[in-house]
């Protein structure tokens, strides 16, 4: 130990790592918006624990003041997706943005490790407005379907158990183990259209739902008693039928009747 402030070493990449998820959060709602589909399932980050660090500084023969640049994921952001494809189309997203600087990247997909490991690792640079002024911080984005993240965590979890000294024969089931994970993401390619399409039917069928229930409501606010109850009781029965297409239509007649209400009210 260097006698260093560690909670104030590690609050940029704190930061970071939370202005990251935040922008990449909002990058998925965004790319939801504009295409009906967004290629990020779900963003997780952290931070790595000072032992983690010192550990990895000891593996790597860097020196307690040069962390900053010799230890590059103390800023760990994930970026989980559903298909292979959605990772290769994340990676170039995250290319063309101009808040961080992308210093190189590996890909672990095409290029994967002996032990079976897949992911796509960006490293980049990200700016933090600190008390003091701009820091720039190293950040380590690791982009990867939900099967690579599945078999990357009981790997992590192996290695933490033994030092990542693995016995031969667990190493070799889990190199068995990522060969069945990249099939499962083959076949689950193969079959993309059928998955988002019914993903896409299940999401709009949902959202008919929440329209017409959220428009009842809207009428007993504007005190339309009798309207909303009989819009529930075609809802009820829309709903037992599993019609939602009706439903569709149904929640078209309830928003009219929400504007009609409130042009009442105002006149």
């Amino acid at each position: 130990m260097d006698g260093r402030d560690w909670s104030l070493f590690l609050q940029p990449y704190e930061q970071a790592v939370e202005e990251l998820k935040v922008k990449f959060k909002t990058m998925r709602v965004e790319l939801k918006i504009r295409e009906a589909y967004a290629p990020i399932e779900f963003v997780t980050g952290r931070v790595k624990r000072i032992s983690s660090i010192l550990e990895k500084a000891r593996r790597l023969g860097v020196a307690p003041d040069r962390l900053e640049d010799g230890i590059e994921d103390i800023a760990g952001i994930r970026i989980m997706c559903q298909f292979v494809d959605d990772i290769h189309r994340v990676a170039a997203l995250i290319r063309t943005r101009k808040d961080l600087e992308l210093v190189y990247e590996k890909d672990y997909i095409t290029n994967y490790k002996d032990s079976g490991y897949r992911s796509y690792h960006i490293i980049v640079k990200y700016p933090v407005q600190t008390a003091l002024g701009f820091k720039h911080v190293l950040a380590e984005i690791q982009i990867r379907t939900l099967a690579m993240n599945f078999w990357a965590t009981i790997e992590h979890s192996l290695n933490y158990k033994f030092k990542e000294s693995l016995p031969e024969d667990v190493r070799n089931r889990l190199k068995k183990a990522a060969e069945a994970a990249f099939l499962l993401d083959t076949e689950m390619t193969s079959i993309r259209e059928e998955i988002l399409d019914a993903q896409t039917e299940f999401e709009e069928q949902s959202n008919a739902v929440s329209r017409v229930l959220n428009g009842i409501q809207d009428l007993y606010f504007y005190h339309r008693v009798r309207e909303a109850a009989q819009f529930q009781i075609k809802f009820n029965e829309l709903f037992e039928q599993q019609d939602y297409h009706a439903l569709h239509t149904l929640s078209i007649e309830i928003g009219a009747a929400i504007a009609k209400a409130k042009k009442n009210n105002q006149s």
